[in-house]
């Protein structure tokens, strides 16, 4: 069955060169991002779309299957729609990143780069799987239970705090002010719009679906962020994304839980606008710059990252190393995929070894 393509939530309406598609993760909303998005994103024509069944896009026949071909078509419907077809820099969080990767991976045309937060390629990541997943596969009584647990989780403010509490490294939440209390308020009401039956749909399209075969064949240039202590997805399982993808620069967050643009929202912020500056020199040089070395851009990349952040440091270590903040892992400019959790060949029994969730 097919998706129609889900409504745009306008977050920036400037006509300059960059466009962004924002994508949230699981039970949560587009609204999230009016308060959380870098002002790189404000400054330029930018959508946030839902995930299938959260709302304002609800699923066709209430928690009605959904296929990966189906999601990635509905999203190029919507990009087509809203942009005219010109390539947009995807940003997602969590399963934001996940739906990413798949709307590259079948419509490379579309995207120019992708920005990961918290992201993963397995919907199942690397067996930690989540227990709305689990209870979903329990016959009969399991779709019941979850239901009650959803309503019950955003039924009041005080609730949903505490059942997003665990997304957090420092559960004294020391960024917390009202700002962050509304928005994350908006969310619990948006959530209290979609049916939960839609919701388990899409927790069954994750759940099933595994990108880690494609990342290979995903060649956008790719920032990954990465929070060092995130509970929710295992940091280990997001450097292995970084490791199969052939253009990604990784940034891992110290005392950073899964919501890095919230517990780490300037810096955070830095790390994109740099990325997308970085991307948009290396176009502006491209014409001029055809031969250049395959890994100049990545250099380029990351010094401008040098002037935009303090507290940061570059490693080449044989293990990934959190600094006082941020680690950038940007390759030494050898060739495009040279160096991503720790320094290693771009061979293909080394992609191999290394493999996702199931």
């Amino acid at each position: 069955m097919t998706l129609s393509p889900p409504p745009a939530e306008w977050i920036g309406a400037n006509d300059l060169p960059q466009d962004f598609v924002l994508i949230h993760g699981m039970v949560m909303a587009p609204s999230f991002w009016r308060t959380y998005s870098p002002d790189v994103v404000r400054r330029a024509r930018s959508a946030a779309y839902a995930l299938p069944g959260h709302h304002p896009w609800k699923l066709t026949e209430p928690g009605q299957a959904i296929t990966p071909e189906a999601v990635a078509s509905a999203y190029a419907e919507a990009i087509q729609r809203d942009f005219g077809g010109r390539p947009v820099t995807l940003i997602g969080h969590s399963t934001g990143g996940f739906v990413s990767l798949l709307i590259a991976r079948h419509y490379p045309e579309l995207v120019k780069s992708i920005v990961l937060i918290g992201a993963f390629a397995c919907g199942r990541f690397e067996g930690q799987e989540r227990l709305p997943a689990k209870l979903l596969r329990v016959p009969r009584i399991g779709p019941l239970l979850f239901r009650q647990f959803f309503r019950r989780w955003i039924s009041t403010s005080e609730q949903f705090r505490w059942g997003s509490i665990e997304c957090v490294f420092d559960k004294g939440c020391p960024w917390q002010n009202e700002r962050a209390v509304a928005a994350m308020e908006e969310v619990r009401l948006q959530l209290q719009q979609a049916r939960p039956e839609d919701i388990a749909a899409c927790i069954r399209f994750m759940s099933a679906t595994s990108l880690v075969g494609d990342l290979s064949e995903i060649r956008r240039p790719v920032l990954n962020i990465v929070g060092a202590e995130d509970a929710i997805v295992p940091s280990a399982h997001q450097l292995r994304v970084s490791k199969l993808l052939p253009q990604v620069q990784t940034v891992l967050l110290r005392n950073c839980g899964h919501l890095p643009m919230v517990e780490h929202q300037t810096l955070t912020a830095g790390v994109i606008s740099a990325f997308v500056d970085g991307m948009a020199t290396i176009e502006e040089k491209r014409p001029r710059h055809m031969t250049s070395q395959a890994g100049k851009p990545a250099a380029d990349l990351f010094r401008l990252m040098g002037l935009r952040l303090r507290r940061t440091e570059q490693t080449v270590s044989a293990r990934v190393q959190t600094a006082q903040q941020t680690v950038f892992h940007p390759g030494s400019g050898e060739g495009p995929n040279e160096y991503h959790p720790y320094r290693h060949s771009n061979s293909a029994s080394c992609r191999r070894s290394a493999k996702l969730g199931l």
